[in-house]
């Protein structure tokens, strides 16, 4: 059914189509075995840009854009965590921790409160 929905959306022109990669099962991440109805299943079928999310870590999302699975990779945990993320991958500087119990509601603990790596060099510094 699957094939057959996305095959259907080649007629509408979209923006785009964002697959989340069927590793992700609510907060629990899965080894990849490449069989999933992810970015590779449909790139074949889908003609417009894709958009891939679902655990990605930099060297993952590098690799799935290298073999032509998908246009973009989209982080969410990881952007959540680091603000600057695509400047940390640039640098190849360590990423903070995010923490999941914040996600989704609260207050702003956790979500606009990460340090950003400049603030980080200030603060082992001092």
């Amino acid at each position: 059914m699957f094939n057959y929905v996305v095959s259907e959306l080649n007629r509408f022109n979209l923006a785009y189509l964002h697959i989340v990669e069927p590793r992700i099962q609510g907060n629990v991440t899965v080894e990849d075995d490449g069989n999933g109805l992810g970015a590779r299943h449909f790139r074949s079928i889908y003609q417009g840009t894709i958009i891939t999310a679902g655990g990605y870590t930099r060297e993952s999302g590098e690799a799935v854009l290298e073999q032509g699975d998908a246009d973009l990779v989209a982080y969410g945990r990881l952007f959540i965590a680091n603000p600057d993320l695509p400047k940390r991958f640039a640098l190849n500087a360590p990423l903070n921790e995010y923490d999941r119990s914040t996600f989704y509601g609260g207050d702003h603990r956790g979500y606009t409160d990460y340090p950003f790596l400049d603030e980080l060099k200030v603060l082992t510094t001092v």
